[in-house]
């Protein structure tokens, strides 16, 4: 019996590896040239968008919360920067036209995505609001503010002029740094990050043990409200940095930008072995999630299959996901009252 468990466990616990071996294998076979350099790079493009946010949802999830507000977060974050590229800040008093650099316009765009993030994380801890419904109005508070930094219009042509010094912006999109893009570059040194966060600091431990059994982890010391707090603010700032690169992608930035971010970033964050209920689950396996998930979007899409169906599928995987999940917990479970 012990045997059986064992091997069962390993299975779910490959079961990540196994899903993206089979997606991959499955589109190389039924879709031309899906495996040319060309159309990889393209995929990882996408999945780093979904792998950042995801990041920051699997920081949230581990804690035993949900940030639902990640895709209307990264659309306002990009309003924002487009807004101060493309018209500036007007100071009516002195008829002048302010104009930010690059860099600046970045630093903004993540320096809210970081306080929207406390925001969240502030009403649940100060108020005991159940997180789902903090960050549901978070969404819908970001999304109308979006909406109505420019009238529900487009900031087009985000290039920027010589004169105001404010050009460049299209690089974070379209500039490669030997031969990859930057948005896969920043992906990779940003999960190298948190990664390394989650597994070797205290604040990750922290995150675990928040997550595993909050009053334990406050009997013992840990700070939750410090914790949950700075998790909100992970993800507000992957959502920022998303909201910036998918308007430098498309050089201009709307306000609809990110709608439906959220689901692909809580499937991934599920898929890659993360529990909903918290205090299990890897920042490594829910990238591995992101790119299930971005596999089967592009791989969906270059069969020709309807976009509502892409929709019942995707919501398939993330049910089956849940449920092996409640699986996985159960075989530990057993296993650990026949040890």
């Amino acid at each position: 019996m012990g045997k059986r468990f064992s091997v069962v466990d390993i299975l779910i616990n490959l079961r990540i590896f196994i899903a993206l071996i089979v997606v991959f294998t499955v589109f190389s076979i039924f879709v031309p040239n899906f495996r040319t350099p060309a159309t990889l790079v393209i995929l990882v493009k996408h999945v780093a968008i979904n792998a950042l946010l995801t990041i920051g949802m699997t920081y949230v999830i581990l804690t035993g919360g949900i940030d639902l507000s990640v895709g209307a977060v990264a659309g306002l974050t990009g309003m924002i920067a487009g807004g101060l590229i493309y018209e500036g800040v007007k100071i009516e008093a002195f008829g002048y036209i302010l104009y930010f650099n690059v860099w600046a316009v970045m630093a903004v765009s993540v320096v809210l995505g970081a306080v929207i993030g406390y925001v969240n994380g502030f009403l649940i801890t100060r108020f005991s609001i159940a997180p789902f419904i903090v960050t549901l109005g978070m969404m819908y508070i970001a999304r109308g503010a979006a909406l109505l930094r420019s009238g529900g219009s487009t900031f087009p042509n985000l290039t920027g002029s010589p004169e105001h010094h404010n050009t460049g912006f299209p690089l974070l999109g379209a500039g490669t740094f030997l031969g990859i893009p930057y948005s896969i570059w920043i992906m990779i040194v940003i999960s190298a990050c948190l990664i390394y966060t989650a597994r070797k600091t205290p604040f990750g431990r922290h995150v675990y043990a928040v997550g595993g059994n909050e009053t334990a982890a406050r009997l013992s010391g840990v700070n939750v409200v410090r914790v949950k707090r700075r998790v909100y603010m992970i993800s507000g700032i992957m959502s920022a940095i998303v909201g910036l690169i998918v308007s430098s992608q498309l050089v201009a930035a709307h306000p609809a930008t990110g709608e439906a971010f959220e689901m692909d970033a809580i499937a991934a964050s599920v898929l890659g072995g993360t529990s909903l209920a918290g205090g299990r689950g890897s920042i490594g396996g829910a990238i591995i999630g992101a790119f299930v998930i971005g596999i089967m979007n592009d791989g969906m899409v270059m069969m020709g299959v309807s976009s509502f169906w892409q929709r019942v599928i995707k919501g398939v995987v993330i049910i089956a996901a849940v449920i092996v999940d409640q699986f996985q917990s159960e075989v530990q479970r057993r296993a650990a009252l026949t040890a």
